[in-house]
């Protein structure tokens, strides 16, 4: 029988483990493992494993003759030759992520014009005192990078608040798209060609006074020059969900610098995480491995 592991707990509903024990001899797990060489030795034995980013990461070409499900979207960084040579086939869940994060960015493109964090909760105010006005998104100019999932569904949220909405996409001219935005939202996918593409020539493209968001991961973008653009300009804001931490580690020193910036607005890598991204996410994931054990596999990373 086809052995399954499930190496952490996934958000999966009762429905969903039922649905994959029908599909081999599962075992899982509920909480991560204490190391990567402990997530290793869970997975040792198994002919599918579905797993999230922990472990993977570290130990992911020490596996060899695998079927890999996972039910999340970001997988570019996995080495395509490496796993090719260990007969690795890894399969992902695309745009299982889009309602969750879409929100998230909305969220922050709100907070960065309207500055709804500084007035949430306020308790002080010298009488007289009005607080100056905050710019409205009606009119505003967004330019989102990457039409995927996620940037088509940022462009619909968007279009709600009559915001004028354009798209890079892959070989137009970035800076020529990007040089009359009020705010810039990277929603691209980790590819060679995006990997390192918004530098510090990228940001120094940028209007001045406009904003920058990104749930993306610092394979894609440059700290550095975007520390640099925050200082120096010609940034206002910025706004990060600090891709490339562990869901949730405050304690991540990438996290840290981050959070040590006055003009930046940083979550822990929880942009993508709800009930409905679990759902859809798990979804296709066992759909993955059903249409692999048929031999008709979907969604693989190649």
């Amino acid at each position: 029988m086809t052995r399954i592991v499930v190496t952490q707990n996934l958000g999966l509903s009762l429905d969903q483990v039922g649905r994959l024990r029908k599909l081999g001899q599962v075992k899982t797990y509920d909480r991560l493992a204490k190391s990567p060489e402990e997530w290793l030795k869970r997975c040792a034995g198994a002919d599918i494993i579905c797993t999230g980013k922990f472990g993977l990461r570290d130990k992911i070409y020490e596996l060899q003759n695998v079927f890999i499900a996972v039910p999340f979207v970001g997988v570019g960084w996995i080495d395509q030759e490496k796993i090719k040579q260990r007969n690795i086939k890894v399969a992902n869940a695309p745009g299982s992520n889009k309602d969750a994060v879409a929100e998230w960015i909305t969220y922050m493109i709100l907070s960065l014009f309207r500055r709804f964090p500084v007035f949430v909760n306020a308790k002080k105010r010298q009488w007289g005192d009005i607080p100056d006005a905050t710019s409205s998104l009606t009119g505003k100019t967004v330019t989102i990078l990457g039409r995927g999932n996620i940037g088509t569904r940022v462009g619909k949220l968007c279009q709600v608040f009559d915001m004028d909405v354009k798209y890079f996409t892959r070989g137009e001219n970035l800076y020529h798209v990007i040089r009359d935005a009020d705010v810039v939202v990277d929603c691209l996918s980790l590819n060679p060609s995006t990997r390192g593409l918004l530098d510090r020539e990228f940001f120094q493209h940028m209007k001045r006074g406009a904003f920058f968001i990104t749930p993306t991961g610092k394979e894609i973008w440059d700290v550095d020059a975007l520390f640099e653009a925050l200082d120096k300009g010609p940034l206002k804001g910025a706004a990060t969900d600090a891709g490339s931490v562990q869901v949730g580690n405050i304690e991540d020193d990438f996290y840290q610098r981050l959070l040590s910036h006055p003009k930046l607005l940083v979550t822990p890598h929880i942009a993508y995480n709800t009930d409905i991204t679990n759902r859809v996410g798990g979804d296709m994931m066992i759909s993955n491995i059903r249409a692999w054990l048929n031999g008709k596999p979907t969604n693989l990373y190649t």
